[in-house]
């Protein structure tokens, strides 16, 4: 009963205790010091009723009521505060509240010592349920924005991808959510997807940042493509090492200076992508071989070359079709060396030269006429990066 006097005498004084609560918290927590981040009505505000409702469980037995400490977590943490800060500011409340209710039993002779000690109990009791009301509520709005924040950065690099930016936000300030520098050189990346939301880049992001170079980074069911800075004095060489550390199948765009050209560049790291020889991991650059520039140039005319130097070819039947392609592809990937070609194959050196000679057959271009040869691996390139 005595104390229930204590927390309706208090109860009367809640604008003065909810302002040295808030002066309280603002002197000892850190982050509350700060009135654009926290506000210092909007701190008095959250003390009164927390001390309100907790007061009144004192005053006349009403249930604890978490609401206030919920909305108090959710709020910090979309103001930023840490949480650590935050439950720091809730327990100097609690013990100023505490404080206010041993001075005002002082008043009140009908408060027994033994009260006082339940009623300590009791008040710490209600610290850790609130405590914990105020940390859960914190923890589910930080998820929540943290979803929130990588829709929009997700979104944000799809634009700049795609090109597809809304006319209110220009390539620079999306650029600035997504933490990238305004101004290239830049470069794209794209990485093939082994299985459909498995990422042959895990890490990718993090790893560049360590090392200073700022990306984004959006997984595709096929691929997993990158916008990486090249600012730094090292970033490429950074950057192509952390590529190689992951081995995976990747294509890597030339640099390139205006963010309006992301799109244009992924294109340009797919083409190297799926330039790659082989089926095993690695790193191919897309300035690594001038024949790509020209074939993602002029895909038309490209595929016209393709139709000109190997139509013959390509109108045999699919085995035997993809059977010359190969040799033709390890005979050139072998610098023109039968043997070379023939190790890569597990075959005979005699069967790839019997397979070259049909493939001059059926094109009527020699194996030992430069120009000819330079119609034929030019059009096995384009057939590689244009396969349609």
């Amino acid at each position: 009963m005595g104390l229930s006097n204590v927390g309706a005498a208090l109860r009367v004084r809640l604008p003065e205790l909810g302002e040295r609560m808030a002066e309280r918290i603002r002197a000892e927590v850190e982050s509350y010091a700060d009135d654009s981040l926290i506000p210092f009505a909007s701190l008095m505000e959250s003390c009164r009723g927390n001390a309100d409702l907790l007061l009144g469980r004192f005053a006349y037995g009403a249930e604890p009521d978490v609401g206030a400490a919920q909305h108090t977590g959710r709020l910090r943490a979309e103001q930023g505060v840490p949480l650590a800060d935050t439950l720091h500011a809730y327990r100097v409340g609690f013990e100023l509240l505490w404080s206010e209710m041993v001075d005002e039993a002082r008043r009140h002779p009908e408060v027994t010592d033994a009260e006082l000690v339940a009623g300590s109990s009791e008040i710490w009791a209600l610290f850790g349920r609130y405590a914990e009301a105020v940390a859960a509520a914190y923890r589910e709005a930080s998820a929540e924005l943290a979803l929130q924040r990588e829709a929009r950065r997700s979104a944000l690099a799809e634009a700049l991808f795609t090109g597809a930016l809304a006319d209110r936000t220009t390539p620079w300030e999306a650029a600035r959510q997504l933490g990238l520098p305004e101004r290239g050189p830049y470069a794209v990346v794209a990485a093939a997807v082994p299985d459909p939301g498995q990422e042959p880049l895990p890490g990718i992001e993090a790893a560049l940042r360590r090392s200073g170079v700022p990306s984004v980074w959006r997984l595709l069911p096929d691929q997993q493509i990158g916008l990486v800075s090249l600012g730094h004095r090292d970033a490429e060489t950074v950057s192509l090492r952390a590529l190689r550390r992951r081995r995976a199948r990747v294509g890597v765009s030339p640099r390139f200076d205006s963010l309006r050209d992301t799109p244009q560049a992924l294109r340009f790291a797919r083409l190297a992508l799926a330039g790659r020889p082989g089926e095993g991991p690695g790193v191919t650059r897309f300035d690594d071989s001038p024949l790509a520039m020209l074939v993602a140039a002029a895909p038309a005319e490209a595929s016209r070359l393709v139709e000109v130097a190997l139509g013959p070819l390509l109108e045999l039947p699919e085995a035997e079709r993809a059977r010359l392609l190969q040799t033709l592809g390890h005979w050139f990937a072998s610098g023109g060396v039968a043997a070379g070609a023939a190790d890569g194959l597990f075959v005979h050196p005699n069967t790839v030269r019997y397979r070259l000679r049909r493939v001059e057959e059926l094109t009527g271009r020699p194996l030992t006429d430069p120009m000819a040869l330079a119609d034929l691996g030019a059009a096995l390139y384009a057939l590689r990066l244009l396969p349609s």
